[in-house]
């Protein structure tokens, strides 16, 4: 079960934006990590089985200030099968070939470059 977890983090710099970025990259079962929000202060986690109050718990310990926003489950998305578009065609029209003809030299001694 995937599950979408919101962290709010305040931070001053971008040195420490970066620091809870890793924070929360480096924890198991995390599949992606993205900073959102007018200033990047909402921490957006998307992940399998991932344990939001540790998570919290060592981005206070990094960043100083973090607050459990929310946690919710991540519902697949499911593909659309159209299938009124027909295929498009590999080629639109047949590739031209070159024909090539190949010329012997009857007097393999010299050298002429043509």
């Amino acid at each position: 079960m995937k599950q979408k977890i919101v962290i709010k983090v305040t931070t001053c710099c971008d040195k420490c934006r970066s620091k809870a970025l890793k924070t929360a990259a480096t924890v198991a079962g995390v599949n992606s990590v993205a900073l959102e929000g007018d200033d990047k202060e909402k921490l957006v986690v998307i992940g399998e089985r991932v344990d939001a109050a540790c998570l919290t718990k060592a981005l206070r310990k990094k960043v100083n200030f973090a607050i459990l926003e929310s946690v919710e489950e991540v519902k697949p998305q499911e593909e659309k099968n159209d299938d009124n578009k027909p295929t498009p065609p590999c080629w639109v029209e047949r590739p031209r070939c070159e024909l090539v003809s190949v010329v012997y030299d009857t007097n393999p001694e010299t050298c002429t470059i043509v």
